[in-house]
């Protein structure tokens, strides 16, 4: 069954963004294959703000043969998008029939308050975050606050040559 994955960088502060959502202080590592990376992927899931992000201009590409569902109740039903889905509302059901449809895992992308939400539903497997070497001061919170308590299991961690440290956890909030 594929696993909804939180992976983000983050600020060693615990900011995902700066105040004014800028990502421009997120180090490029040579050493992490980002085509590998979203090579385990065919199913994003993001926000609105995010998706308003990728259809810029200057976004990168989506890989191909991939879905992207947007969690959004102020987008219309229906975006310019190939591949890409308006969802209302955040229930188990949604998320077992977007699980049944994909093959590969889901990549729970971008926007701390869809995180937050997800993690309060119980629907969270993963979560990764790539800690980078700086220190923002205010920002966008990795976790906005929430009154859920989830426990982290490390399972996996990796120090790259730009000071970049990788942590996996395994999510026990449910």
């Amino acid at each position: 069954m594929p696993r909804i994955r939180y992976h983000v960088a983050a600020s060693l502060d615990g900011y995902i963004a700066g105040p004014r959502g800028e990502f421009d202080w997120i180090v490029h590592e040579p050493a992490i294959d980002f085509k590998a990376l979203f090579a385990e992927f065919d199913t994003f899931i993001v926000g609105r703000r995010t998706f308003e992000l990728m259809l810029r201009p200057e976004a990168p590409p989506r890989p191909p043969d991939t879905r992207t569902f947007v969690f959004s109740r102020t987008l219309p039903d229906t975006v310019p998008v190939p591949a890409a889905e308006v969802v209302r509302e955040i229930t188990p059901a949604t998320l077992a029939a977007i699980k049944e449809q994909a093959k590969k895992d889901i990549w729970l992308f971008g926007g701390g308050e869809l995180f937050r939400s997800f993690l309060e539903a119980g629907l969270v497997d993963t979560v990764e975050v790539a800690v980078i070497p700086i220190l923002l001061g205010q920002g966008l919170p990795l976790l906005p606050q929430t009154g859920t308590r989830a426990r982290l299991l490390l399972s996996n961690h990796r120090i790259y040559p730009s000071g970049i440290v990788y942590l996996e956890y395994a999510c026990h909030s449910r």
